[in-house]
């Protein structure tokens, strides 16, 4: 039974917390968040322990493992402190804004022999995993292009825009990681184009809300990704891998498979589900469950801090592309 502790009660902390306390193979021991009532009503409802003091709770003896769910710019510091006494970690992306500082970061962490995994939840989806099982097994025969549409249903907080580092950082870092989990061969070519859409005023942050991000691997291989802030019509997340047998291609979730016919209106369905909470609830379950198993089956952790290097890498070419209207080399 792997013991563990969720730093951070926020919209991410809880998710992680509340999947902890339902899974069989793992004890959730505290809940640390600085917001006193964040934390306490956390670990009410999931019947564990609360703090205000993270950086007590690593130094704890009776933890095994850290989720950091906390701010970005706290990751770097809790993550080490952990791996220091000897505590697995799965945190969420991304290690940090700065390259340097998470390239530093990583060498720590190999330095100590740390276990670290890098919470890109999407690899752990049902129909992500199908996709690369189908490939594995040479559904689609060699993989020639992916193509990655990823729309969120509307802007988010204008705080949370100000801290998130922009959307290749904060966004497209997501489908940047998947296109290489998809690929299976590292980009070494960025092209980027972005601009302001749906909010103008984002100049004053040199950020965009829609963007389009080409990759080109070294064999030829690439990778079309297309993305915005803003899809009136819902959470908009399709994925297509074309080889040279065939393709695959994924469809946005729904609450239904339902379609309906009338005078009116022909093949209606229901809206797409809202919000990257409802589509990934169980990715996030089974994220969670892949670290468990692997600290428990003491073998290989499915991401690491690389994955985390290599995606924030392709992050920042795409902006360098974006503003120089260049492509970027890797």
């Amino acid at each position: 039974m792997i013991r563990i502790a969720v730093l951070g009660a926020g919209r991410i902390g809880r998710i992680h917390a509340s999947n902890v306390a339902a899974s069989p193979n793992a004890k959730l021991v505290v809940v640390a968040d600085p917001v006193e009532s964040a934390a306490n009503s956390l670990a009410s409802r999931l019947g564990c322990e609360a703090s205000t003091d993270a950086a007590a709770v690593l130094e704890r003896n009776d933890i095994d493992a850290v989720v950091i769910g906390t701010p970005t710019d706290t990751h770097i510091t809790f993550m080490l402190e952990a791996v220091k006494r000897g505590k697995a970690v799965l945190c969420e992306k991304p290690i940090d804004l700065d390259m340097e500082k998470s390239l530093a970061a990583a060498n720590e962490v190999e330095r100590l022999g740390g276990r670290v995994m890098l919470a890109f939840n999407r690899r752990f989806d049902p129909t992500s995993q199908a996709f690369r099982k189908a490939i594995d097994a040479g559904d689609v025969g060699e993989v020639r292009q992916v193509i990655i549409s990823s729309r969120d249903p509307g802007m988010p907080p204008r705080d949370y825009v100000e801290h998130s580092g922009g959307i290749f950082r904060d966004m497209v870092i997501h489908d940047l990681d998947m296109a290489r989990w998809l690929l299976g061969e590292e980009p070494v070519e960025v092209m980027a184009m972005a601009s302001r859409l749906v909010d103008e005023s984002l100049e004053k942050l040199t950020d965009f809300d829609t963007v389009m991000v080409q990759l080109r691997t070294a064999s030829g291989k690439q990778c079309h990704i297309n993305c915005c802030r803003e899809a009136v019509y819902g959470y908009d997340q399709r994925m297509e891998v074309s080889g040279s047998k065939g393709m695959l291609l994924q469809e946005n979730l729904r609450p239904s498979t339902i379609r309906r016919w009338s005078k009116e209106a022909t093949d209606v369905r229901e809206p797409l589900l809202n919000f990257f909470l409802e589509r990934y609830e169980a990715a996030y379950k089974a994220e969670l469950e892949a670290f468990v198993d692997a600290l428990n089956a003491n073998s290989p952790l499915p991401t690491s801090v690389q994955d985390g290097l290599k995606a924030l890498r392709l992050a920042d070419c795409a902006l360098e592309s974006a503003l120089s209207g260049k492509a970027v080399k890797v």
